[in-house]
This record gives C-alpha cells, structure tokens and sequence, in this order.
C-alpha cells in the first residue's frame, strides 16, 4: 500500500479507461458524474458556450476561482462549450455519446430525444452504451412537472416528516438531488459491471420522488406494513427513546440510546 500522502495513479483507479459524457446540470448529474470522475473515470462535461453551468452563477459564496457550489459537484472532470441547438455543436456531442461508455443527463423528458440525443439515437451507434436519464417525476404522467429539489421534498413526504409540529422544514442541503446522484452513481456501476459480463448496455431512468420515496425507510414502511401516518416530531425518534435534544442545567443535550442495555 503507498503512503497516504501518495495519490494514486490514474491506472489504479476502478473506473480507469471509461468514458463519461456529461450532459447533466446543476446537482444529481453533476454529484453522479463527479463520483464517476473520483473513481477514475474520465468525464467530459457538455455545458451552454456562454452561461454554462447553471450553479456558475449561483453565489455568494465564491471561492477565488468558481462559485462554491458548482464546485462541490465538479471536480475532476474536462468541460467543452456546446450548444447544444446548434447543428455544429448537436454532432459534436453525438460524435462524443457515440464513443463514450456512459452517457448521463437530466435534460427535462423528451429534450435529448428532440436533439438526436435520446437513448435509440445513441444506441444505434453506440450499442453498449449505458444512458442514464434524470428527472424529476419520471417521464409518465410526471413528465411536464418542474424536478426542483424543494418541491420533490413536499410533494415526497420529507417535509411532512423534518421539522418541529407546527412548523414543516426542508433539509438544510439539497438531499434529495445527493439521494438521486447517489441511486445513479450505484445503478451506473452495476450496468457497467453486468456490461463487462455480457457485452450488453442499458438505459437508466431515475427521477427524484421515486429516489426520495426509497430513502424514506422506516417512515415509509411505518404507513405500508401498518398504516401509520408518520409526523414531524423534531429531534424525537418515531420508534425508541431516549432518542432526542434533552434539556439540562448548562446547555440542551443530544441522547440517542439505541436498546435498553
């Protein structure tokens, strides 16, 4: 093993050699994308030729180079200027999905497929090609709904669930784009994995309420197993106690006892 100050060679990484095309914006793209970048892969990231990436723009704050927020979900990756409305540019990007392993977007439902980018484009030319598709209530009925990290937090039952009694709260990050990015990255290596046994590609389709309805765990199978509504409870557990914020002499204590013992 080297020594931890020693980074490790791009040759050693998992995913060295594989191609990622990235044509995703603002979060659950980018985080999956950047994930498959630590790994090792190589990712190229398809962005407007003027504005770019949305989250360019999102601050304060900023660091000396970037705002902070396009920041924490692209590292390691190559960016190219598209536009992607022009016909120029329209075969540049199906030249790249064309040779890449993986191709990733989270283009509103329909968008790629209107630009000659959709999942049979591709793979008519690409036929191993795992696609991967975001949304953010699926490309059904759900198709034509904004995908906002916020909304998909209501609409999913978090906030239902986060936040004292009276007062519904959102989480203080975007969790359910990091839960989506963290489905994608996890469903990307499983195809690339079954592609390495059999040859064959795949198309992935997530979107946000279905990744948070999973996340919801013990609260979601509270109302299926017994039909029990959960309810915000603040820092109490729905479940075992103690399990919350106490109130002592000095300053409120966090106590979480997992058993009687």
């Amino acid at each position: 093993m080297p020594p931890a100050t020693t980074a490790p060679s791009p040759a050693s990484l998992p995913l060295d050699g594989v191609l990622v095309a990235d044509f995703s914006r603002v979060l659950a793209g980018p985080l999956a994308t950047m994930t498959l970048a630590d790994l090792g892969a190589r990712v190229i990231k398809v962005e407007h030729p003027e504005r770019g990436d949305d989250t360019r723009g999102w601050a304060p704050p900023r660091s000396a180079t970037s705002a902070t927020y396009f920041e924490s979900v692209n590292r390691n990756k190559e960016s190219v200027g598209w536009d992607l409305k022009d016909p120029e540019d329209q075969r540049r990007a199906a030249a790249l999905a064309a040779r890449a392993d993986v191709v990733v977007h989270n283009l509103k439902p329909g968008t790629m497929e209107r630009l000659g980018l959709g999942y049979d484009d591709v793979a008519r030319e690409n036929p191993s090609v795992v696609y991967a598709a975001v949304s953010g209530f699926g490309d059904r009925e759900g198709r034509d709904l904004p995908g906002y990290d916020f909304i998909v937090q209501a609409a999913g039952g978090l906030m239902s669930i986060t936040g004292e009694p009276d007062a519904p709260m959102k989480a203080g990050v975007a969790l359910v784009d990091v839960l989506t990015a963290k489905d994608l990255t996890a469903g990307v290596l499983a195809a690339l994995l079954r592609r390495e046994r059999t040859g064959e590609g795949a198309h992935l389709r997530l979107n946000l309420l279905s990744s948070l309805q999973g996340a919801l765990a013990n609260q979601g199978q509270a109302w299926l197993g017994a039909g029990v509504v959960p309810r915000r409870m603040g820092n109490d557990h729905p479940s075992i106690a103690p399990y919350q914020l106490l109130a002592c002499r000095d300053a409120p204590l966090a106590v979480a006892i997992g058993n009687d013992a």
